[in-house]
């Protein structure tokens, strides 16, 4: 089945200049690539910091979704990367659950040493299934 890319305007300039897709569509799967929620340059990590860029990746991850006709009830799995697990997991599930309806997708929780924002404390990656 072919892939087709999803690339909602705002982000027109990842495919462009990174050249890969915020998410791709085949047939009924949906895959996004990673999303980083990182903390704005000069914060030191409150709960709340971690709450506002938790709130800003959730958000880029539904726009994508939208954009390939799909819902966050759609999602089947989430795949987290996590620098400092312990420090942010709390604000970010609470966030998550802001998002994300019962029942309850699939989550594999992964702890790395550094992602490409170095900012970022977390890079989420969903698949979601929509029928079209």
């Amino acid at each position: 089945m072919p892939i087709e890319p999803v690339i909602p305007s705002s982000q027109q300039a990842i495919y462009d200049n990174m050249h890969f897709a915020p998410a791709v569509r085949s047939g009924d799967m949906i895959y996004l690539s990673g999303v980083i929620a990182g903390l704005e340059k000069g914060q030191s990590g409150t709960p709340e910091e971690y709450a506002a860029a938790s709130h800003r990746a959730f958000k880029q991850i539904d726009e994508v979704l939208k954009e390939a006709g799909a819902t966050m009830a759609d999602i089947v799995s989430i795949t987290s990367y996590h620098i400092g697990l312990r420090n942010h997991l709390g604000p970010l599930v609470g966030v998550k659950d802001e998002y994300i309806p019962a029942p309850y997708p699939a989550w594999t929780v992964i702890g790395v040493s550094e992602l490409f924002d170095p900012l970022g404390f977390v890079e989420i990656q969903v698949i979601a299934e929509a029928v079209r």
